[in-house]
């Protein structure tokens, strides 16, 4: 997540200005009729942005949609059908990846949220599954306010609430509500069963995490 940090903002950001512009100011008459809190100003179709160091990709963004309100009070990026992230290490193996739904990235805050079936995997295969998760770039945390859920190996985890720095290393619960066992073996491709089970399993409050 820190290669995304320093170089999705700087890389995605100079690609907007081929992207198709749509606000003019040629006439007064078209000043005076737009909202600027929901005028769109640029939009891209299927957006791809892949960035090498030293000649070994270090990361590539991709979203088939993305739009840019830039003249709104809050500057945003909108990417209404999803987002699909993944960074690589030094040798070029895959070492994070995020897809979600939908994302949306407000520009004066640094601050980044996705949306719907959000999954992120990081180091040692622990993968995150919620609804919705925010990436703060000023501090460099990724959190959630809603139900989640974390894997590692065959144990999950339930919890409200999320913290974690961007690496995804250091993670807790706000309130950890439950902790099981998986026969991964019975359980390919389900983990929503594994989320039903871990709101069955809400008295039992396991190990903290870290």
């Amino acid at each position: 997540m820190k290669s995304v940090r320093k170089h999705i903002i700087a890389w995605v950001a100079p690609l907007l200005g081929g992207a198709i512009l749509l606000f003019s100011c040629s006439s007064e008459s078209a000043v005076g009729s737009y909202n600027p809190e929901t005028m769109l100003t640029q939009q891209s179709d299927t957006l791809t942005v892949l960035v090498s160091q030293n000649g070994v990709k270090s990361y590539r963004f991709y979203a088939p949609l993305m739009e840019r309100y830039e003249l709104a009070a809050e500057p945003y990026m909108e990417f209404r059908r999803g987002v699909d992230i993944i960074t690589y290490d030094s040798l070029g193996n895959v070492e994070s990846t995020l897809k979600a739904d939908y994302g949306i990235s407000y520009e004066k805050r640094e601050l980044w949220e996705a949306r719907g079936n959000v999954v992120a995997e990081g180091e040692g295969g622990r993968t995150l599954f919620t609804q919705q998760l925010f990436w703060d770039q000023k501090t460099d945390m990724v959190y959630s306010n809603v139900d989640c859920m974390v894997r590692e190996g065959d144990d999950y985890f339930v919890g409200e609430g999320f913290e974690s720095d961007s690496d995804f290393k250091d993670w807790r619960f706000r309130n950890q509500t439950g902790r099981i066992h998986v026969d991964m073996s019975q359980m390919e491709g389900k983990e929503e069963d594994a989320v039903v089970a871990g709101d069955e399993a809400k008295e039992s409050k396991g190990v903290g995490a870290k």
